[in-house]
């Protein structure tokens, strides 16, 4: 083999070594994600979110309102919170459930640099987006870089695992989840931004260390990431850094066996992290 036909083969092998590369793996998103617990968003807090997305002059936020019972008013205080900030382009479209979306929002959704989830009802977000092209246009923009944040139940969604807020064992408690018990919390599919991550809101405000706990022991595989309000974790490939006024709890479980002794759950040498403000944590 001469050495002009040599290159020549190694040139080519090399396409399809990146061939094989690029079909074998999917490329990471460029996005982030800001996850709120819920409660007053602080300026410093939204002034920090706008700047993570980096708005231009021609760049927008855009809202989205599904998870709220109120959507158009959900908008409307959003907005404010944004031109608070300073920025004047900001719009928002309440996707309804079986109907097909307009084009020209949908459209708008892609392009926006930043994508806000309200608070509400993670459940009913969840009933409108699933399997539809919102879902696709609000991935589509973070995979070309776009910041994905939501309050509440628009950061519960941010999880594949989602935690719904209600009981399956006692569903008209009134006093949150008072047990750690087996088959009790109710988790569904969220949008899946985080595969390996469990997210619950309003943390410590709300007590709902239970709740976590029992999800954890139910589900050993997901690192679960309780937010508290006013508080957010910041999102960049496989790191989440603390922001805001109080804390985030982690739990990481492990492969032994959990048990369950009279619908109790129990598990041994679970971890758990308490982080403050400015801390970093691996979500892998």
């Amino acid at each position: 083999m001469n050495l002009k036909t040599f290159f020549a083969y190694t040139f080519l092998l090399c396409l399809l070594l990146a061939s094989c590369t690029t079909e074998t793996g999917p490329a990471k998103p460029k996005g982030k994600l800001f996850i709120i617990g819920g409660g007053e968003k602080t300026d410093a807090m939204m002034n920090e979110l706008v700047a993570l997305a980096g708005l231009g002059k021609d760049d927008y936020a855009f809202i989205l309102p599904m998870s709220s019972a109120t959507p158009d008013s959900s908008i409307i205080w959003a907005r404010a919170d944004f031109i608070g900030t300073g920025v004047n382009k900001v719009t928002g479209f309440n996707f309804i459930k079986g109907e097909v979306p307009p084009q020209d929002k949908l459209d708008s959704l892609k392009k926006a640099k930043l994508i806000f989830i309200s608070g509400g009802d993670q459940s009913r977000f969840m009933d409108v987006v699933k399997n539809s092209p919102v879902k696709d246009a609000i991935f589509y923009a973070y995979s070309n870089g776009a910041v994905i944040s939501g309050t509440s139940a628009g950061a519960a969604v941010m999880s594949r695992k989602m935690i719904t807020g209600n009981q399956k064992k006692h569903p008209d408690a009134e006093t949150g989840f008072q047990t750690i018990e087996a088959d009790n919390v109710e988790i569904t599919e969220g949008l899946g931004f985080l595969t390996d991550v469990i997210i619950d809101q309003h943390f410590v405000k709300r007590q709902r260390l239970n709740r976590l706990v029992a999800a954890s022991i139910e589900n050993p595989e997901q690192l679960c990431v309780g937010i508290d309000e006013s508080t957010a974790i910041i999102v960049k490939g496989d790191s989440a850094t603390v922001t805001g006024i109080s804390q985030v709890v982690v739990i990481k479980n492990n492969p032994s066996e959990k048990k369950v002794q009279n619908g109790l759950l129990g598990k041994e040498n679970m971890q758990l992290s308490v982080y403050l403000p400015g801390q970093s944590f691996l979500l892998r």
